[in-house]
């Protein structure tokens, strides 16, 4: 579902769109018990891009993440999964990490009776080698690690935790991280904080797909959006063209101006995009 390339970009930007997806997902379909939570998910991810995936609570987003990171048992139940050119659906979360992916999870799971250092030292577990190169990585992008990397990770404010959650999962120098909701709990000054280190470390070279309820936020950082609703992907396109879309702009962005109850707009937006 990638976009193509116009012939008006750059070389660059068009060898970029034309090489190999760095991350693809199949006519995906996952199950939880008799719940079908994705129906036949297809998606391309390009190395270097940022991706913001939109959609309503129940929608399958975390669900997804979890699917193409091997954290659920025996999923997906139809579809491939392809990583670098390998295909990793069925295979051990652990073989995926070491493959290049890290997963930052909803609600961060920091070790809370760790200190920073041990919290980031177990990240890089799955990669050999010294890690001093990459905690001064870590630290160049969170200094505020740097200064509490003795302190427990409990002690930390949610901020700072979401911080040592993205910095743990630097640790293992990933080509992808998939993030849940980074900014969930955490106040507008912080989200601004986050979302700006996140768009740095995408524009050093580690790719991003991003689930995210601050439609505003996600789409101001991404370069693309798909929104999800019921499982299946009813929107895809560039973010500025997400952005524009009148349903997004009603539904996401607050600005439809309608009045309507929430169960009224959900009942709407589950009409038109059925």
């Amino acid at each position: 579902m990638s976009a193509g390339a116009s012939t008006t970009e750059p070389t660059a930007a068009r060898a970029a769109a034309s090489a190999p997806p760095l991350l693809q997902v199949e006519n995906v379909d996952t199950f939880y018990g008799p719940i079908q939570a994705l129906r036949g998910i297809s998606l391309e991810l390009q190395a270097g891009s940022m991706v913001a995936l939109l959609g309503a609570n129940g929608a399958g987003k975390t669900t997804l993440l979890k699917t193409i990171m091997g954290l659920l048992k025996d999923q997906p139940d139809k579809g491939r999964i392809h990583f670098l050119g390998q295909r990793i659906d069925g295979r051990q979360t652990e073989d995926i990490a070491r493959l290049g992916m890290a997963l930052v999870p909803e609600g961060r799971g920091v070790f809370n009776e760790l200190s920073v250092l041990e919290n980031l030292r177990i990240g890089g577990f799955a990669r050999r080698g010294a890690q001093v190169d990459d905690l001064e990585r870590v630290f160049e992008y969170f200094p505020r690690l740097r200064e509490r990397r003795g302190q427990w990770a409990g002690t930390l404010s949610g901020g700072e935790q979401q911080m040592l959650a993205i910095g743990r999962a630097l640790m293992g120098r990933p080509r992808l991280m998939l993030l849940d909701e980074p900014s969930l709990g955490l106040s507008p000054l912080l989200v601004r904080e986050i979302f700006t280190i996140l768009e740095r470390i995408n524009r050093d070279g580690t790719s991003i797909l991003l689930v995210e309820q601050n439609a505003r936020v996600a789409l101001a950082s991404a370069q693309r959006a798909l929104v999800m609703e019921q499982g299946r992907f009813v929107l895809d396109g560039t973010a500025q063209a997400v952005a524009a879309d009148p349903d997004v702009q009603e539904f996401y962005l607050g600005m439809g101006g309608s009045g309507q109850g929430e169960a009224l707009k959900r009942y709407r937006r589950k009409k038109r995009w059925r």
